[in-house]
């Protein structure tokens, strides 16, 4: 095969979208996964391609058993292997409850999509690799809210620490295999899972001096990250965490 590939999952839109992009100017072949929306998969895919890219659609919910051995197969049937996972697809609480409030319904959404999902669609390309002797690598999608509390989506602060746990596992189990697992931890990125809260944020970053970069982040922002790692620029690193948060993560006095 020519050119490295790669399977993006939530690759459609927003952050997804711009990794999938990004992938692709890099020269990877690229399996951007989708659940509903066709048109914007299709659109992504049709980007790469018209770039001089290959770049193919593969449908897929991440929460499903058999939908994550599909898109494994839809992508080996495109590409021949898998270079390089990366875990993007999450969800957000349709409702933000007061953890004193939370449903045990949001909560199994949440933790299905946003954490068991990638775990077993990790084990499930990480014997790929294994198999195929590939010097791959895996990248999780974190938040900031790995470790910052939000009382008011408990669910989607846990399923992320969990997914940040997972890097670590996964990093410790595949090194001997020369595969390298990464966490990209973003902040505050402008999507539309975070225009509901736009005006809060907007507050926070520009009046209240919530991040020392004083600007929202970009999907392009974590793509460039994303690009980092599958260029092949850390080598040396595994289990790394790169936050991509304007410097939330620093404790300031």
């Amino acid at each position: 095969m020519a050119n490295p590939s790669a399977l993006v999952t939530g690759g459609s839109r927003g952050i997804g979208r711009a990794i999938a992009l990004a992938l692709g100017k890099q020269g990877f072949a690229v399996a951007v996964n989708y659940v509903n929306n066709a048109q914007a998969a299709e659109a992504v895919v049709s980007e790469i391609n018209s770039s001089g890219g290959q770049a193919t659609a593969v449908r897929g919910d991440v929460a499903s058993a058999d939908d994550r051995r599909g898109m494994v197969e839809q992508t080996l049937a495109a590409f021949g292997q898998i270079d390089l996972l990366v875990n993007n697809a999450g969800v957000a609480p349709d409702v933000r409850a007061d953890i004193l409030d939370a449903t045990e319904a949001s909560f199994d959404r949440l933790i299905s999509t946003n954490l068991k999902g990638p775990y077993f669609l990790t084990q499930l390309v990480a014997r790929h690799m294994i198999e195929r002797k590939i010097a791959a690598k895996i990248i999780s999608v974190t938040s900031v809210s790995a470790y910052a509390p939000s009382v008011n989506r408990g669910d989607y602060c846990v399923s992320k620490a969990g997914l940040a746990m997972m890097t670590k596992l996964y990093a410790a189990r595949l090194a001997e295999h020369g595969i390298n697992v990464y966490e990209i931890r973003p902040g505050i990125i402008e999507t539309d899972m975070t225009g509901p809260v736009k005006a809060k944020y907007d507050e926070l970053i520009f009046n209240k001096d919530l991040t020392p970069i004083r600007r929202w982040g970009t999907p392009d922002d974590v793509a460039r990250a994303v690009v980092a790692i599958a260029t092949d620029l850390l080598p040396f690193s595994t289990g790394e965490i790169i936050n991509v948060d304007g410097g939330y993560h620093l404790r300031r006095l």
